[in-house]
């Protein structure tokens, strides 16, 4: 199984429907799960880190007309742009995520997504790692792309949720406290079960799971 796909995809695995939206895995055969989104808002549909895939227009016309591309993550750009310019649609940045867009216009975004009810969430600004959130609270959808993920890699024993490895021990504080109904990650299948009490079990055992975390990954990538 390969780690990231550096090919075109020939086949995605839907995941995440719900009435406010779905999602896709292109390359259903990676190791990263690398996950896209589509978001329903007032009637428009917002595209968020997307990889693209054959008949990806056929599933975003299921749910209404393309307002824009969002990139969460400075180093989730992966087919933006593409995207953007054959929807003829704007690549949504929130303020803090230092990436350069180019043939697209760009619209950047601080506290909430354009004129939706996402408010955007500031996970990580640093140079090593700009992250944004959105969450809804009427509708109790969080999307985090980065920080927690439901990928293997992710996640220690028994986790269905888990902290990103690289920040086990330092989660973002923003995430504390929210109660979302259902919780959209950028690798791996979303959380539409018991949501709020697994981003607060994940988070709460963020630091205590990491020697676990460390040892399963271990064994999985150990020849013997």
């Amino acid at each position: 199984m390969p780690l990231k796909e550096t090919h075109g995809s020939e086949g995605f695995r839907e995941i995440d429907r719900w009435d406010g939206g779905v999602g896709w895995i292109a390359h259903p055969d990676e190791t990263m799960q690398r996950a896209s989104h589509a978001l329903v808002a007032d009637g428009d549909v917002w595209v968020i880190d997307p990889v693209d895939t054959p008949e990806l227009d056929d599933l975003l016309a299921e749910f209404g007309e393309v307002a824009g591309v969002v990139v969460l993550l400075d180093r989730h750009m992966r087919d933006a742009e593409a995207i953007a310019r054959k929807h003829e649609v704007p690549v949504y940045l929130p303020t803090w995520v230092r990436r350069s867009v180019s043939g697209v216009p760009v619209r950047r975004f601080e506290q909430t997504l354009a004129d939706t009810d996402f408010r955007a969430l500031r996970l990580f600004d640093n140079p090593a790692w700009q992250e944004a959130g959105l969450y809804d609270e009427t509708t109790g959808t969080l999307v985090v792309p980065e920080s927690i993920g439901t990928a293997e890699y992710f996640r220690a024993n028994h986790e269905r949720l888990g902290v990103h490895p690289m920040i086990r021990l330092l989660p973002p504080d923003e995430l504390r406290g929210l109660t979302p109904e259902r919780i959209l990650v950028g690798h791996g299948a979303g959380v539409f079960d018991a949501a709020a009490v697994t981003l607060a079990d994940a988070l709460d055992g963020s630091r205590r799971r990491y020697p676990s975390l460390l040892a399963s990954t271990v064994r999985r990538l150990s020849p013997f």
